[in-house]
């Protein structure tokens, strides 16, 4: 395959550093095999430029955090979609998702093995994909769709073939259920360690799983070639049980005190702040038919969460990016780097977490998440220096070249 070169634009490498002018990046096949100044590349002769007209070179951008089998709905509406729609949907998502540049996530429950092989396959167009399978939840706790009416209900369904429930209960429960989502094929293990905002039976303060049912998790997951656990966490002791457990990454952290900030300090714990999340949750109360307690639940937390986070960022925890799109509309997904900014976040520092940061929590920074010979051919380039208004990335209009894995996907370089 011929190779093709990407020039006339600032290079963003994802590692951090001074943004580069006259700077190249080259790709051949599915990698990148040149990065750094055009004068000191050699040309072959038989390369296809992508002018990118002065924008901005980066590497694709990673989602920590997503749900691509879903986008909230009413429950009117959900009641009359038959079971199989949400694979075509989820069709949709994923190549929106594609196009506002995210080329990687790590999907946070609901989207089995057979999606994942779809992309792979070229079936159907996405982001590269983590999986977690399904989350795991106590009875009566967040992941549990029990309603107040006493009837179930839900937010995607699971229990078929390929998605295990994730309800269970004390410790040899825990190491089964953990093992069922192994088998049927997640990448990590997700687990509901606290309450959260949707759950209508609970509070995000609320406290799930004693520190030795996570510890049994984290166990399993190493036995696994070091799979990792990720824990939906929002109140303060529901986040220092999951630390203290060995747990890889912290999901939401509401609730962050200095105890939990300084525990993710000593133990290397990524956070990833989803602040979009509940931004979202008010934004589209109406709408989506949002549950009153998920409203007042949000209403109560957003200027916590903006708090926590920006104590966390300050004290040096390690962020990626995440959002919980599917709560929002895909493709939305880039809102949540202005949000950063606004919480004391440089826009250097946003990307970073959305690339270099969001590649190490996944445990994939040897294949993508900067710009450097060898890796995986994604890249992504935006209109104008998204450095100067990190909020312009927001727009699907400024992602203008997306490439995946060596293959362009989009392109209204013009």
């Amino acid at each position: 395959m011929a190779r093709k070169l990407i020039k006339n634009g600032l290079l963003v490498d994802g590692n951090g550093g001074e943004p580069q002018k006259d700077s190249i990046v080259v790709t051949e096949n599915d990698r990148l095999v040149y990065v750094g100044p055009e004068q000191h590349y050699i040309a072959e002769g038989d390369e296809t430029v992508v002018d990118a007209q002065g924008g901005t070179i980066m590497p694709g951008l990673i989602d920590s955090h997503v749900h691509m089998m879903m986008e909230y709905t009413p429950v009117s509406e959900k009641l009359t979609t038959p079971f199989s729609y949400m694979y075509y949907q989820a069709a949709q998502y994923l190549e929106t998702t594609l196009h506002a540049g995210i080329t990687t996530v790590r999907d946070a429950l609901g989207t089995d093995r057979g999606v994942k092989k779809a992309v792979e396959n070229g079936l159907i167009k996405g982001p590269r994909l983590q999986l977690s399978i399904n989350a795991l939840t106590t009875t009566g706790g967040h992941g549990d769709g029990y309603q107040v009416s006493g009837d179930v209900m839900d937010i995607l369904p699971s229990g078929y073939r390929g998605m295990p429930d994730g309800r269970c209960d004390g410790v040899e429960e825990v190491r089964k259920k953990t093992r069922e989502m192994l088998r049927a094929g997640a990448e990590v293990i997700k687990v509901h360690a606290t309450g959260g905002v949707l759950s209508p039976t609970d509070h995000p303060e609320f406290t799930q799983f004693s520190q030795e049912e996570l510890k049994v998790m984290v166990e399993e997951g190493h036995f696994r070639k070091g799979t990792k656990v990720m824990a939906h966490a929002q109140g303060a002791e529901g986040i220092k049980n999951a630390v203290r457990a060995g747990i890889h990454s912290i999901e939401h952290g509401i609730f962050l005190d200095d105890e939990a900030i300084e525990l993710m300090l000593e133990n290397g714990t990524y956070l990833v702040p989803t602040l979009l999340a509940p931004v979202a949750v008010l934004e589209t109360a109406d709408e989506k038919g949002m549950p009153a307690t998920a409203v007042q639940k949000s209403k109560e937390v957003i200027e916590q969460h903006k708090a926590s986070i920006a104590k966390a960022h300050k004290a040096g925890v390690k962020i990626a990016m995440g959002t919980d799109a599917g709560v929002m509309k895909h493709g939305t997904n880039l809102r949540e780097l202005g949000l950063m900014a606004d919480i004391g976040m440089a826009p250097m520092e946003t990307i970073v977490a959305t690339t270099k940061t969001a590649a190490e929590c996944l445990g994939w920074d040897d294949q993508v998440g900067t710009l450097e010979q060898g890796k995986l051919a994604d890249v992504v380039v935006a209109k104008g220096n998204p450095l100067n208004d990190i909020h312009s990335l927001a727009s699907h209009d400024t992602i203008q070249f997306v490439m995946k894995d060596g293959q362009t996907v989009k392109n209204t370089l013009s």
